[in-house]
């Protein structure tokens, strides 16, 4: 296995594109910091984001886990031109010449795709923690460690929608259709969601029921906006007479949902691979 990650290091660390988004993503994620500078003036009243609570334990591992999620298509870029390279370069025919397996290959890949994920959960968890200690009004070990499950859900969702892209680079094999083709299936699941919503099943929640298996949709239910959560937007709502009780928790099907399609994306990419004559 770590020879396997050390020939994918070796094919990134000489690829400066992909250098420069992978020092992109990070910088973007700590810019999340910036966000406790901003300050509105709305007429006599002065307020700073960072007052509002947002990097509040616990709710800061849910709002820095969904605006982090946002991100994630530069990581996205790095995986599909790193399977395109490997056809325009023909190192993946270099490699199974060299001995490596096709499966070998594919899990290659994966593992590639589990470390970007997993050092860009531990990153959120370092940024966060740092975040929370210096404007938490709590910080009580037992309120700092609740709502952990945020940044299992953000690296179960980096992982499916990693896989889904590599998926992608395999099948298209280039980098820019492949982008494409993300853009369309996207498009293609919010316009089939809108007609099961207003025209098939009107005032029903069955139509969030179907697109929960979507492979967007499900990446996407995983972690749901945070921004309802805040006092001040729930204030505001009862003030006006409307009553937010949206779900907010992470569940475990919706986690298995999401563990399926990585496990389905990966058989495929092999599946593939296994049939294209290289």
């Amino acid at each position: 296995m770590l020879r396997l990650l050390n020939i994918e290091y070796l094919k990134l660390r000489y690829s400066r594109s992909a250098r420069i988004l992978i020092i992109t993503y990070f910088i973007l994620i700590t810019f999340i910091a910036l966000i406790a500078s901003i300050e509105f003036n709305i007429g006599q009243i002065e307020f700073r984001v960072a007052d509002q609570g947002i990097f509040n334990f616990p709710y800061i591992w849910h709002f820095n886990s969904y605006i982090a999620a946002l991100l994630k298509l530069f990581l996205a870029i790095v995986i599909v031109s790193m399977m395109s390279n490997e056809y325009s370069n023909r190192t993946i025919k270099q490699n199974l010449i060299d001995g490596m397996s096709k499966k070998e290959f594919i899990l290659s890949k994966f593992i590639t795709v589990l470390v970007f994920a997993g050092i860009s959960t531990l990153f959120l968890f370092i940024v966060s923690l740092i975040l929370g200690y210096s404007f938490s009004d709590f910080t009580e070990f037992s309120i700092v460690t609740s709502d952990l499950e945020y940044l299992l859900a953000y690296f179960v969702k980096l992982t499916g929608f990693f896989a889904f892209c590599m998926f992608l680079g395999i099948l298209v094999k280039r980098s820019a259709f492949a982008l494409g083709f993300l853009v369309v299936w996207y498009i293609f699941e919010n316009i089939l969601h809108a007609i099961l919503k207003f025209k098939i099943f009107k005032g029903t929640d069955t139509a969030s029921d179907i697109m929960q298996f979507f492979p967007l949709q499900a990446i996407s239910n995983l972690i749901v906006e945070p921004f309802s959560r805040l006092n001040a937007v729930q204030a505001a709502a009862t003030q006006i007479g409307e009553a937010l009780d949206k779900d907010y928790g992470i569940h475990w099907y919706q986690l298995l949902i999401v563990i399926a399609w990585i496990a389905i994306f990966v058989y495929l990419s092999l599946a593939l691979l296994k049939k294209r004559d290289l």
